[in-house]
C-alpha cells in the first residue's frame, strides 16, 4: 500500500500577521458580519444586539484610556529626563566604598556614614582581588557622615600600586554593640545617558550609575 497515498494532507499556515489584540474596528466587523449573516427567518434579538453595541462602547472607551495612559507615561518620562539633565554638575552621593587610587600625594578622601555615635570606627581597605591592605582605627565619632584620608599605604607603611580598592567601614559603641557603618561614595555628575532606557548619571570618572542608587544630591564642591 502506498503510504503517500493515504497521508493526510497538512495544511499550510498563512504568514500573514495576524492582530496581536481586538480593537473597536475589529470589534465593529465581527458585529456586522454577525448582522450581514443572520438567519431572516430568526434575526438577532433586540437585547442581544444592546448588550454587543454596550460592548463596543467599552472596547472603544477601554482603547481611549489605554491612548491616554501612553500619552501619560510619555510625558512623565520626558519631565524625568529633563529633571535628570538638570543634576548635570552637581555631586551625587552613593553606598558604596569603591574607588581608584590614582597615587595622589595628598591621599585620597573616603567616607562613611554611622547610625548612631560610636566610641570606634574601623576603616578596611581591600584591592581588587579582596585582600586587606588597612586597617585603620578611626577612634570615636558622631552619629551621621564622617570622612577618612587614606595615604595610600599599607599596614607596614609601604605605598601601594595605583589601581581598584574598596573601604568598608565597622563600628561599635562603648559597650562593644555593633552599630551600622556604610561607606559613601561622592562624585561629579559630567553627564546623563539613556541608552539603557531608563536615566543614568554618568559621574567624572565615566562611572554609571541609576537614580536609584542616589542616596542624595549636593552642590559640587
Amino acid at each position: 500500500m502506498d503510504v503517500n497515498a493515504i497521508a493526510t494532507p497538512v495544511s499550510r499556515v498563512s504568514e500573514e500577521p495576524q492582530p496581536s489584540r481586538l480593537g473597536k474596528d475589529e470589534f465593529l466587523k465581527l458585529l456586522m458580519t454577525q448582522l450581514g449573516n443572520q438567519d431572516p427567518l430568526s434575526p438577532m434579538d433586540n437585547q442581544a444586539f444592546v448588550t454587543q453595541l454596550a460592548q463596543f462602547a467599552q472596547v472603544e472607551q477601554a482603547q481611549q484610556t489605554s491612548q491616554r495612559l501612553d500619552a501619560l507615561l510619555m510625558a512623565q518620562a520626558s519631565a524625568n529626563q529633563l529633571h535628570a539633565a538638570s543634576l548635570v554638575g552637581k555631586d551625587a552621593v552613593l553606598e558604596h566604598g569603591d574607588f581608584a587610587w590614582k597615587g595622589e600625594p595628598d591621599g585620597v578622601l573616603l567616607r562613611g556614614d554611622l547610625g548612631r555615635e560610636a566610641a570606634q570606627v574601623t576603616a578596611v581597605v581591600q584591592d581588587a582581588n579582596g585582600n586587606v591592605v588597612r586597617r585603620a582605627l578611626l577612634g570615636a565619632k558622631g552619629a551621621g557622615p564622617f570622612e577618612f584620608t587614606w595615604d595610600g599605604k599599607n599596614d607596614r607603611g609601604e605605598p601601594v600600586s595605583p589601581g581598584d580598592y574598596a573601604v568598608s567601614f565597622t563600628a561599635a559603641d562603648a559597650k562593644g554593640e555593633a552599630i551600622d557603618a556604610r561607606a559613601l561614595t561622592r562624585g561629579r555628575i559630567t553627564g546623563v545617558g539613556f541608552e539603557t532606557g531608563y536615566a543614568e548619571l554618568i559621574l567624572s570618572n565615566h562611572q554609571r550609575v541609576k537614580l536609584a542608587d542616589v542616596l542624595r544630591i549636593a552642590e559640587a564642591g
